[in-house]
């Protein structure tokens, strides 16, 4: 009987190893670092994903063995300059793409054909998080670039509402619901990073966390499937600061927070109140098994934006490419990982004087957000937000009244955050 325990423990071990995560090669090849912004799927095998800066949406039917170009910028079928930011499906036929170009898109079909949704009271100038609830039901936000604000649909996208949260937040990058009246969603207000909280489906809102330090953001946000009180969330900072993982284990009344090895991260994905993964623009995926007190490197992944977990067993996640979490054995041949291109941006010269001048290089349209840092971190003042049509080199120049000393300059833009320390 000893042999039988012995045999049953080996054979645990073994499928417990074989769980890990992979790159899905069999998605397209992203040769010019471009990331895939989100990825979402209805059940283990039926998904979508979607390139950022490439703007298009791929689909699969057999959990990532292949996928379909369903739709991309490069075709005629979609004129313009997009940056795709989210994908979100109420069933296999109805589902909508986030941009953050001022433009909605809608299928009725799976994805076969897309059409531009302009039924809006007041057209969102980007949508950065969305959510489905239910039979019908679908909430939106944005935008991390400011203003925020909520659309909500509850007939399947025929007609939205769109609701103004200025007085509760100054940008929102995700959204999440439990059910049609209770949800999250999260950002930034002037005072840090911010969570608030609906009873009545988006009438009203509390505000249930924040960090108050101003420029951090709460990236993503995740309820547990097994316990709905419980909350995780990824606390995206500024340099010196940390980023951070926050959790509530009651519905959002109470928080605490882990720091975590990257400064800009921006997925998270808990299996357990315990075990789970975080990961950012300059990381892959970082293991916790004590709930964020310490942390291991994978070394898998990289430039993560999304993990979705639909069971113990199976996850999906986005980045430089798609992962999957899983017991099969993934092909991973010749996968490369590429590390994040850092924005092409300087400030000359270097010590400045009365004026502060930066170059910033755009690789295509963009948005940025350009604010100034004490040397220790704090938020002195957001100089400037600019909207980049095209690929282009621009010059800021701005006043500079403060007293001699070392600065920090933080540029947010579509692809990440970049930081450039300077003297005056």
């Amino acid at each position: 009987m000893k042999k039988w325990y012995c045999f049953l423990f080996l054979v645990s071990i073994s499928l417990h190893a074989q769980l890990q995560w992979r790159p899905l090669t069999s998605m397209v090849s992203n040769g010019n670092n471009q990331r895939f912004d989100d990825v979402f799927f209805l059940n283990d095998n039926l998904g979508w994903a979607l390139n950022g800066a490439y703007a298009a949406v791929y689909k699969t039917t057999d959990g990532g063995i292949t996928w379909e170009n369903q739709l991309s910028e490069l075709t005629t079928a979609l004129p313009g300059n997009y940056y795709f930011r989210n994908i979100e499906f109420i069933d296999e036929n109805i589902g909508f793409v986030g941009t953050l170009n001022g433009v909605f898109f809608k299928t009725i079909d799976g994805g076969t054909t897309w059409t531009k949704v302009t039924n809006f009271p007041t057209n969102p100038p980007a949508i950065c998080g969305l959510d489905a609830i239910g039979a019908s039901t679908i909430y939106g936000c944005g935008a991390y670039f400011s203003p925020s604000y909520i659309i909500k649909s509850t007939d399947k996208g025929e007609t939205w509402q769109f609701i103004d949260m200025s007085a509760y937040a100054n940008a929102l990058v995700e959204i999440v619901f439990l059910d049609e009246n209770t949800g999250y969603v999260a950002g930034k207000s002037v005072n840090g990073a911010v969570v608030l909280k609906t009873a009545d489906g988006g009438t009203t809102w509390n505000e249930v966390y924040n960090s108050n330090i101003p420029g951090e953001y709460v990236w993503k946000l995740q309820i547990l499937s097994s316990n709905s009180d419980v909350l995780f969330g990824s606390v995206e900072a500024e340099s010196p600061n940390s980023g951070k993982l926050i959790k509530s284990f009651d519905a959002g009344l109470t928080w605490t927070s882990k720091n975590f090895p990257d400064i800009n991260v921006q997925a998270v994905g808990f299996l357990s109140e315990t075990h789970g993964w975080m990961g950012g623009h300059i990381t892959g995926f970082y293991e916790t098994t004590d709930g964020g007190d310490t942390w291991v490197n994978t070394n898998v992944g990289s430039n993560l934006n999304r993990i979705v977990i639909l069971k113990d067993n199976l996850a999906y996640a986005s980045g430089t490419t798609v992962y999957k979490f899983s017991e099969g054995n993934l092909a991973v041949t010749n996968f490369i990982e590429k590390d994040r291109a850092s924005l092409q941006a300087a400030i000359h010269p270097n010590p400045i004087k009365d004026k502060l001048n930066l170059t910033m290089t755009f690789n295509e349209s963009d948005h940025v957000i350009i604010e100034l840092y004490d040397s220790v971190g704090h938020l002195i003042k957001q100089l400037y937000k600019d909207d980049i049509a095209t690929a282009s080199s621009k010059t800021y120049t701005f006043d500079f009244p403060y007293a001699s000393g070392v600065y920090i300059i933080n540029l947010h833009t579509n692809t990440g955050r970049q930081s450039i320390k300077f003297v005056k």
